[in-house]
């Protein structure tokens, strides 16, 4: 484990931050180097501290980069529903279409995955050893508070996507503040999920209770619920099969019913349906928990833009940036998923598009559907910046979570069915949801849960969900061009992907590379690697 160089070095250098009144806490940068005998004594320092955490690890992973698409999307491309137009390039992306990841071939990737998520559980780590003891008076009420339940909020994040990626991880939770018990071995999952579930749980009563927009866009009471939901979703699948869904269910049903978050309406159905609105706004209570961007910063701007086009199409020379690239390119797996005649969320520049005007006018046909939901047109054809920011949590996701949860622990209620339709109420605008819930009412349970599982496919297609969805419920998507909108589920292990490939039990985790076996002889492989 890559202990000594990612935590030591942060553990006797801490970053302070200038506290200058600026377009948000994002735009705090280093000021000076302080050891922790100066550092963690004010209410500037306990501000600080957790402000690195909103740009530190998993939350970093929501930014994209034109050639490799995402560091979130690696899960994605081990599924085998999306392309890169550079995967010869980005080579993680044809080793997971191929199903030929190993700790090797894929090393530095997972080296860096590995060691950003366990920095900010370091920077958390300190965070909550050191916050508590700060006595300033310039504290707000509740703010110290507020500011511990952040940092718990973040290590549990961090945690929960190292748990989903590896397995069984080394658990740490205290700061590396000397070279001893450097080489920690790997604990169980459930460990590591007790102490997620025991970070969220605490920090939930202190957090503030309003939508995450309206507080500046940090950490909210439902913004931890949510994660929680979904932890608890998660633990209920392979391979714990806890069955947590009754308390998944409770989680969700706490967000809804306080009433501060909400599906964004259509107004119309095409440029202002709630999809492209969506697309272009930050300011909406769907967005329970984004990835802040600015377009006055530099460092922060948004590069998923360049993600809307294909390759090709940059040689126009009518875009502000040299390069773009299909790099999160669906499959017709993932296309087929929609019906094309009442589903809006497939009609053209709603999430996808499939034709552009190129630089004489003329429309230009794509090869593939390329991610409309991408597209910032300010920044794409007069700015060269964008600022948009990138969903993790929507609103939509926390009524599928409840949908599905309570079907699972209680049947095909008339509440898990009211959750289910009015996602994709909004979605069919050909029905009314009258029709939809008179549909979904009669389903079997099986069959009820299933639907709930294409509609996260279909309503998060490209805010990179779906492999978690295969890891725990071990059921791999099917469609059929013949049969649009039709969604069946087959065992995962055994399955093919559109590839080729077939996935083993191996393939359901990623393996530890290497160089982290080398520096900490307490680790151990997963299985099949």
């Amino acid at each position: 484990m890559k202990i000594k160089n990612i935590f030591f070095g942060f553990m006797l250098f801490c970053f302070a931050f200038a506290f200058n009144s600026c377009e948000s806490f994002l735009e705090e940068e280093p000021r000076e180097n302080m050891s922790l005998s100066q550092f963690y004594k004010t209410a500037n320092h306990a501000r600080s501290g957790v402000n690195v955490l909103y740009n530190t690890g998993l939350i970093t992973y929501y930014d994209a980069g034109v050639y490799n698409g995402a560091t979130i999307a690696w899960g994605p491309y081990l599924s085998g529903l999306y392309d890169n137009e550079y995967k010869g390039q980005e080579v993680i992306v044809q080793y997971s279409q191929e199903l030929t990841i190993s700790q090797s071939n894929i090393a530095n990737q997972m080296n860096t995955l590995w060691g950003n998520c366990y920095t900010a559980i370091a920077r958390a780590n300190t965070a909550l050893k050191y916050i508590p003891g700060i006595e300033d008076v310039s504290f707000a009420a509740g703010e110290k508070e507020r500011l511990i339940a952040q940092a718990k909020f973040f290590r549990a994040f961090n945690y929960f996507h190292l748990v989903k990626f590896y397995g069984d991880v080394p658990l740490v939770t205290e700061p590396y503040e000397s070279l001893e018990n450097l080489y920690v071995p790997r604990d169980p999952s459930s460990a590591v999920y007790a102490l997620i579930e025991q970070d969220l749980k605490e920090a939930i009563p202190a957090l503030a209770d309003a939508a995450f927009v309206n507080n500046g866009f940090r950490i909210t009471k439902a913004t931890a619920e949510t994660l929680l939901a979904n932890v608890y979703l998660q633990m209920s699948g392979y391979p714990l099969n806890t069955n947590r869904y009754t308390d998944a269910a409770a989680t969700a049903r706490s967000i809804i019913n306080a009433g501060k978050h909400s599906l964004t309406q259509h107004v119309n159905h095409a440029e202002r349906s709630a999809y492209n609105i969506l697309r272009t706004e930050d300011i909406l209570t769907e967005y329970v928990f984004s990835r802040e961007r600015s377009a006055t910063i530099a460092d922060y701007q948004n590069r998923w833009v360049q993600l809307s086009f294909p390759v090709y199409a940059a040689a126009w020379g009518t875009f502000k940036y040299t390069l773009t690239n299909n790099a999160i390119r669906p499959m017709p797996t993932l296309i087929n998923a929609y019906d094309p005649v009442n589903d809006l969320r497939i009609q053209e520049r709603q999430f996808f598009f499939t034709q552009y005007p190129d630089q004489n006018g003329n429309m230009s046909q794509f090869e593939q559907p390329s991610p409309w939901f991408y597209l910032d047109e300010e920044a794409m054809f007069e700015t060269g910046i964008s600022g948009k920011d990138f969903p993790i949590y929507r609103y939509a996701e926390v009524l599928l979570i409840a949908a599905e949860a309570i079907a699972q622990a209680e049947g095909v209620t008339a509440e898990a069915v009211g959750y289910l339709a009015d996602v994709r109420a909004r979605a069919y605008t050909t029905r009314t949801r009258a029709q939809i819930v008179s549909e979904l009412s009669a389903l079997s349970r099986e069959a009820f849960i299933e639907q709930v599982w294409a509609e996260r496919i279909r309503e998060f297609s490209l805010e990179m969900k779906i492999w978690d969805d295969i890891q725990r419920t071990r059921k791999y998507p099917v469609t059929s061009a013949s049969n649009r909108g039709v969604v069946t589920f087959i065992d995962v292990i055994g399955a093919q992907n559109p590839w080729g490939a077939t996935f083993q039990e191996k393939h359901m985790l990623w393996p530890i590379t290497e160089q982290e076996l080398q520096r900490n002889p307490s680790l151990t492989q997963n299985p099949g690697y």
